[in-house]
């Protein structure tokens, strides 16, 4: 459900949703600063929001910048995303331990924080989320959520988070989300969606309800009706952002384009300066690359399956009896990108990259993403031999 009229909340009622998401047990995760850089992490009250912060970005630079106005979202996008908390960077598959002789099985270890797959979930409740990061989170519903073979973790936490996304009233350098058309405003996925506004007089924020629950979270909060002025500046103010963004994706027959590019010689261009260190992988809020690790602890009593990220970037990602599979740095590059903007599409019917700029502004070299399909896309485009029907359909094109 969305009510038709966007409420109008005060500055202090974000304290109030996070003093009532955490009454109701909830752990409350959004952005503060952390290492000269935005994190996600828990947090009890505005305090520990990035108050006043901006960043800037551009190819391989993250810099934080002090505002004159204490804005709670003035920042955009970090190192982090939400995929850390609905698919662990480290999730405990099983462990076995052996005491007088008995063999026990179980998921869980004390004292650890390492989660185990059979433990009790923490119910979430993720505050600040970008119109990007939803359609990110709404991707890995289909990844780990949807088709016949599901993760029952990623399912039990997912089933009770929160989201309240924010939406964006600025624009990095590196965001190209409009262009994939995944923000910079939240239309779909959410609790509640916040726009900040900041003017001369006054601190406000145009809320859009999303469901039942959002609606009911916000009957202790003081809100009235957002009037026609108060929802044009918001309005006015995403719209804004949407036209600083310098950077952009073209997504037309993209799938065709990179799957008739196999052989292009910027693959190898963009080998030469690639380091394949993961990088982009780990901060991209999609990629789900994994691998599966058995040990056992020097005394023999104890024995733990360990699924952790992987990147296919790495040598071994695709290593196979007799060697891997892609062996060169830009085979490796050839395929992320494939897969990312093409393949994808067949697997999920979606792209699999939502604009956030995260693996631009991470890279130590600067590599750009949207640079790279441009210059396949513009010495390709000419030569464009259209997919068959019957090719598109069973993904072999």
């Amino acid at each position: 459900m969305s009510t038709t009229t966007p409420l109008r909340i005060e500055l202090s009622a974000i304290d109030g949703i996070i003093s009532s998401l955490r009454q109701q047990h909830y752990t409350v995760v959004g952005p503060t600063v952390r290492g000269a850089s935005i994190v996600l992490d828990e947090i009890s009250s505005t305090s520990d929001l990035p108050v006043g912060w901006m960043c800037e970005q551009a190819p391989a630079r993250y810099r934080l910048i002090k505002l004159p106005v204490d804005s709670l979202f003035a920042h955009t996008v970090g190192p982090h995303s939400w995929k850390q908390y609905l698919f662990p960077p480290i999730l405990r598959l099983f462990s076995a331990n052996r005491n007088d002789g008995e063999i026990r099985i179980g998921d869980g270890l004390p004292g650890s924080d390492v989660p185990g797959a059979g433990d009790a979930v923490r119910p979430y409740a993720f505050l600040g989320v970008r119109s990007c990061d939803l359609h990110a989170i709404l991707i890995q519903d289909k990844i780990f959520g949807g088709g016949p073979y599901q993760d029952a973790y990623y399912r039990r936490v997912r089933e009770q988070t929160w989201i309240i996304a924010v939406n964006c009233t600025l624009a990095s350098a590196t965001c190209f989300c409009a262009s994939t058309k995944t923000g910079p405003k939240a239309s779909s996925g959410y609790d509640l969606a916040l726009t900040e506004v900041i003017t001369e007089q006054d601190h406000y924020f145009i809320v859009e309800v999303g469901t039942e629950r959002g609606l009911k979270l916000l009957e202790g909060l003081n809100h009235r009706p957002a009037n026609e002025s108060e929802t044009a500046r918001a309005a006015e103010l995403v719209e804004g952002t949407a036209s600083q963004m310098a950077r952009s994706l073209e997504t037309e027959n993209i799938r065709e384009v990179l799957y008739q590019s196999a052989d292009h010689t910027r693959w190898e261009a963009v080998a030469k300066r690639c380091l394949t260190c993961a990088n982009c992988t780990m901060v991209c809020p999609t990629c789900f690359c994994a691998t599966v690790e058995d040990t056992v602890d020097l005394t023999g009593m104890r024995a733990e399956r360990l699924r952790k990220w992987d990147s296919c970037f790495n040598m071994d990602f695709s290593y196979i009896h007799g060697g891997s599979v892609r062996s060169s740095v830009k085979a490796r590059y050839r395929h992320w990108l494939t897969h990312k903007l093409a393949s994808w599409i067949d697997q999920f019917g979606t792209l699999g990259c939502v604009g956030c700029g995260r693996c631009i502004t991470w890279c130590p070299v600067g590599i750009d993403i949207t640079e790279e399909y441009r210059a396949i896309r513009d010495t390709t485009l000419t030569n464009l031999v259209p997919s068959s029907t019957e090719e598109v359909e069973n993904g072999n094109a």
